[in-house]
């Protein structure tokens, strides 16, 4: 998705995307770790009462599906960082996860050649209870895209 076709207040799903325990186990072994992440019969008797992966591993599915919905197709810089991260809930092996971005805030950097977004990410599973929520920064390469950010033709000057 190019940045002139970003709007304020657009909305943009993707999912549902499916957990497997054995990639919990995976990245947490590598990554995270820690026995609720890696070893069942422990998780059972944490406090969350059965495996979960890390929130970093949820980070990374959220980054993998945001990818898919937007990114990929587009002339990302990549970004300088999140403002917000909260893990609201748990993600156990089975949830079925969906990612809805909301772009709050289009505007041009000071550069005059790159496009930012901020932007809300909330992935929820099946239950639609929130498990991740992030507010974004992204940057786009308007001098790539031949467009300016209001998506009217391209850049003056």
């Amino acid at each position: 998705m190019l940045f002139q076709h970003m709007q304020v207040g657009q909305r943009l799903r993707s999912g549902p995307r499916r957990v497997s325990e054995e990639e919990i186990i995976e990245f947490a072994s590598r990554y995270d770790p820690q026995p609720f992440h890696i070893d069942a019969a422990r998780a059972r008797h944490s406090r969350w009462k059965g495996l979960i992966a890390s929130g970093w591993m949820t980070c990374a599915v959220a980054m993998e599906m945001a990818v898919q919905l937007i990114l990929a197709e587009s002339d990302s810089l990549g970004s300088p960082g999140v403002d917000q991260l909260r893990w609201v809930n748990p993600v156990r092996p089975g949830d079925e996860l969906t990612l809805l971005v909301e772009f709050l805030e289009k505007r041009l950097a000071r550069n005059g050649v790159t496009g930012v977004i901020r932007a809300r990410w909330v992935l929820t599973n099946q239950e639609q209870l929130t498990v991740l929520e992030m507010s974004v920064i992204s940057l786009f390469d308007l001098a790539e895209a031949g467009g300016d950010p209001a998506g009217s033709g391209p850049p003056s000057g």
